[in-house]
């Protein structure tokens, strides 16, 4: 079965959206709306060839932004009639391991998933309400960030800690990005030429959030997420990896509560505590120590992961850059990867520069390690989960 599918991704304070038609391939309208409980919130709509429709307006809840996408469609078109609704669904904890059809049971069971991801969730949901009460009888799929990693090992997922908070409270390792991950490294295989099932890989996805996993005959091994999406790499505000015992320090020396240190940690760390930006570009474009110094965090904690996960493989055939960060910032690349030639790791500087938006390697051709950009499209392979889910062909 064929037809148009509308993919939903709501984040935290935007949603990005996409009408994908699976017969041809094609994308006949696309769009986002960003800044979401802010005073000035913006909608861009594109449709057919033209410049797109640009709405400036302030979205208090998501339930409006979604209206506000609903009515662009309505004005601009197309004619929005899908065949399936696909959702990009943050945390399916250990229920939902593979793509799933949405009842009113997955939204309770998603609703309880909600304290793993209490950014995401909600907000997650909010989407598939909108979609079900504007498309009542039609097909609405969930996909699960998590699900790609229901591969990782017991060695891997489990964390060290009380056998009641394991067993009674589901802590355990779950990874995130998993939606990018399936199609990066689908995608990787192909650049090089070869059978997913023979390769050993380790995606870096790169973005506002930052993630490493790696990845071996297409199974996630290991996954530098954790429990919730805070831990690992050092993101736009969230701070990655520090010491576990770093909140009851604080709650002895300072006062603060556990919801005073989470907050700080996943709002108020990463690249903005270090310079004052969560944004790559806006450090990039400063020379002075904060932004030498978040930079150099940065990319040594990618640095150190690459080198974890080689370790773990045991073997590697390619790293692979994708995310808005990995995608574009040639610099962070280099320098991530800076002084691994003794591993076969190294980065082609002309090709590395290079302002293309194709998928390509940037490493020398001889090399033992190939390191390659692959620009993600979680749109397209959650379109394509639920389009297999319905009974597409």
């Amino acid at each position: 079965m064929a037809g148009r599918i509308l993919v939903l991704n709501t984040g935290s304070s935007s949603i990005k959206y996409e009408l994908v038609d699976m017969g041809t391939g094609e994308r006949p309208a696309r769009g986002l709306v960003e800044r979401i409980g802010e005073e000035s919130g913006r909608l861009e709509h594109h449709a057919g060839g033209g410049p797109p429709y640009e709405r400036a307006a302030r979205f208090a809840t998501h339930e409006e932004g979604l209206a506000a996408v609903m009515e662009a469609f309505a004005r601009e078109g197309p004619r929005l009639d899908p065949v399936a609704v696909g959702h990009r669904i943050v945390h399916g904890g250990d229920r939902f391991t593979e793509a799933v059809v949405i009842d009113d049971g997955v939204i309770a069971a998603i609703e309880e998933l909600a304290p793993l991801a209490p950014l995401h969730n909600p907000v997650n949901l909010a989407g598939v309400r909108v979609a079900r009460a504007a498309f009542p009888g039609v097909a609405q799929v969930a996909v699960f960030d998590t699900a790609f990693h229901r591969t990782l090992p017991p060695e891997a997922y489990t964390y060290a800690v009380p056998r009641d908070w394991r067993e009674r409270l589901g802590v355990r390792r779950f990874g995130f990005h998993g939606t990018s991950c399936a199609y990066v490294s689908r995608r990787a295989a192909a650049v090089l030429g070869r059978d997913l099932a023979e390769l050993d890989l380790i995606v870096l996805h790169l973005g506002n959030g930052a993630s490493a996993t790696a990845i071996s005959a297409g199974r996630s091994v290991d996954t530098s997420m954790g429990l919730t999406p805070l831990e690992g790499l050092v993101m736009g505000t969230r701070s990655g990896d520090v010491d576990p015992a770093l909140g009851g320090y604080l709650a002895r020396v300072d006062g603060m509560d556990a919801r005073q240190v989470e907050d700080a940690l996943g709002h108020a760390g990463g690249l903005l505590a270090l310079a004052g930006t969560g944004d790559m570009r806006e450090v990039r474009a400063r020379d002075d120590d904060e932004a030498r110094l978040a930079l150099a965090v940065y990319t040594r904690r990618i640095r150190k992961y690459v080198g974890a996960y080689y370790a773990l493989l045991g073997r590697l055939d390619a790293i692979v850059f994708t995310g808005g960060v990995g995608e574009h910032d040639a610099a962070t690349r280099a320098e991530s990867l800076a002084g691994l030639d003794r591993l076969g790791i190294a980065v082609d500087q002309e090709l590395n520069a290079a302002g293309s938006r194709a998928e390509r390697a940037i490493s020398p051709p001889d090399a033992q390690v190939a390191v390659l950009v692959v620009p993600t499209d979680e749109e397209w392979e959650i379109a394509c989960q639920a389009h297999t889910l319905i009974g597409g062909a």
